[in-house]
């Protein structure tokens, strides 16, 4: 099996390990295999877009979602490391408005299954990051929401060492009480 999967403090997210083979010339990693996911994690999604952003150490990206077109993301990092956080919004399920926080980096060589249902960010550790992820469904501007990265009734504990650097509409994030969130029918 080319994956090892651990679950997370939340369900449906996930931990994925890929299978790592080592030599003196460096290593290979199969990052996807249609099959093997579906084999270790029992979900069969169809992934139609990636994604690649870089960034510099203390920028936080999120938290994202999109309300309608929701996405599922397999995520992971190729160069540097992050803190990679989900926070459940899934109005009427037990663990709406938790968050689980992952360590993603070039070394652990980790990818995290983030649900559709789910806000998704990150905050750079290094000094640089290359970030990758398959999502299930497209980008959809008008669809695009953010949940305030800071709100204390998520209360997120990000590794921050100093205030984040943010993009815009991420300053702008909603507090969960007010964001549009999924509700479970």
């Amino acid at each position: 099996m080319p994956y090892t999967v651990k679950p997370t403090a939340l369900s449906g997210v996930l931990i994925l390990e890929p299978k790592v083979i080592e030599d003196k010339r460096g290593f290979f990693l199969e990052s996807f295999n249609q099959r093997d996911f579906l084999a270790a994690t029992g979900l069969d999604v169809t992934f139609v877009q990636d994604n690649h952003s870089q960034s510099s150490k203390g920028v936080l990206r999120g938290m994202h979602y999109q309300v309608e077109h929701a996405q599922g993301k397999l995520v992971r990092v190729v160069r540097g490391a992050v803190f990679d956080v989900a926070v459940n919004l899934m109005r009427g399920h037990p663990e709406f408005g938790k968050w689980t926080g992952s360590y993603l980096d070039e070394e652990n060589k980790r990818q995290l299954w983030i649900p559709p249902g789910f806000a998704h960010g990150f905050l750079v550790l290094s000094d640089k990051v290359d970030f990758l992820y398959k999502t299930t469904d497209f980008y959809s501007p008008a669809a695009e929401r953010c949940l305030a990265w800071n709100d204390p009734t998520v209360a997120i504990e990000w590794p921050l060492e100093a205030e984040p650097t943010l993009a815009v509409k991420d300053t702008a994030g909603m507090a969960l009480a007010q964001a549009d969130v999924f509700d479970l029918a």
